[in-house]
């Protein structure tokens, strides 16, 4: 397997939605309690990664496995695994070999702090494993965008925040809803994603027998939810800066408003997954490099 195979079979190129969430965690921590734990941050950064490309390599390898006879087509020709020719046993070992070590780095990290990272690691492999595996999975069902939004652009946002502040700072009620805000614009974000994926997959998925959300909302109704979870991102953004959870700088981000929609009105225009999916995939990565680089120098320099 080339280096290139194995970065399309973890789909590298969405890892963005992993990373953006920890560097907000990491933001509000020094900005909010001027406290940051490198080497728990850096082990904590690790684990998530290899975590995510276990959870999106397993969502292709079950794709690929239970695909059904009417399937057989799009199995050996769109799927990853039939298109390359790989080894199923290969894909396998590598799963297991990267969530194994995501795991072991884990429960390092929870021997370093306390049991709430536990709970919110076994919450993150739960949903982690049952987005692809098991009688129906996640991803097959109307709450693929919430779980995904939520676990990758809250939950990890929330460890980060906990893994660098759990000295100075408990984990209270307070500091949950504190966070939900501030990441408000990485979870709608990585859950348009997902949505954009299911907006052009509609006719595919009912051949695979997946009832996403797009299945019983339509279309319509979907494409203008993909519009409002921006518009309802931004909003958690100025919002957090305006109580002070975020520097004012913060507010730069607001530039990449312009890129956004642009690339939103080609998606709108039509959805085809080899054509147009790109651009939600692009918006979040737009919308992350400026999170990471103005809420960074906001956080650094104290503005």
């Amino acid at each position: 397997m080339s280096v290139n195979v194995f970065l399309e079979l973890v789909e590298a190129k969405a890892k963005i939605a992993s990373v953006w969430p920890f560097f907000m965690g990491l933001f509000f921590s020094y900005y909010v309690f001027g406290q940051v734990n490198w080497p728990l941050a850096v082990t904590f950064f690790v684990a998530m990664l290899l975590f995510n490309m276990a959870v999106d390599a397993h969502d292709n390898y079950s794709d690929y496995r239970g695909a059904t006879a009417e399937a057989a087509e799009w199995k050996q020709k769109t799927n990853i695994i039939g298109v390359h020719h790989l080894s199923v046993k290969l894909i396998r070992n590598l799963i297991i070999l990267m969530a194994g070590s995501a795991t072991i780095l884990g429960i390092l990290l929870v021997i370093e702090t306390s049991w709430p990272l536990l709970v919110m690691g076994v919450f993150c492999f739960l949903v982690g494993y049952c987005y692809s595996a098991g009688p129906r999975p996640i991803s097959t069902t109307p709450f693929g965008e919430a779980f995904s939004g939520l676990t990758m652009g809250f939950v990890i946002t929330l460890i980060s925040v906990y893994i660098n502040t759990y000295p100075v700072q408990p984990l209270t009620w307070s500091l949950f809803f504190k966070v939900l805000l501030t990441s408000g614009i990485a979870v709608f974000a990585i859950a348009n994603i997902m949505l954009a994926n299911n907006l052009c997959d509609a006719e595919e998925d009912k051949t695979l027998n997946r009832k996403t959300i797009v299945y019983y909302f339509g279309k319509p109704a979907m494409l203008k939810a993909f519009v409002g979870e921006y518009v309802a991102g931004y909003l958690c953004l100025i919002a957090s800066v305006i109580l002070g959870y975020l520097p004012v700088m913060s507010l730069l981000v607001l530039f990449s408003v312009p890129l956004v929609y642009r690339n939103t009105q080609a998606f709108l225009v039509k959805q085809v997954k080899k054509e147009t999916f790109k651009y939600a995939v692009k918006n979040a990565l737009i919308m992350a490099l400026f999170c990471i680089i103005c809420i960074g120098l906001g956080t650094i320099l104290g503005w």
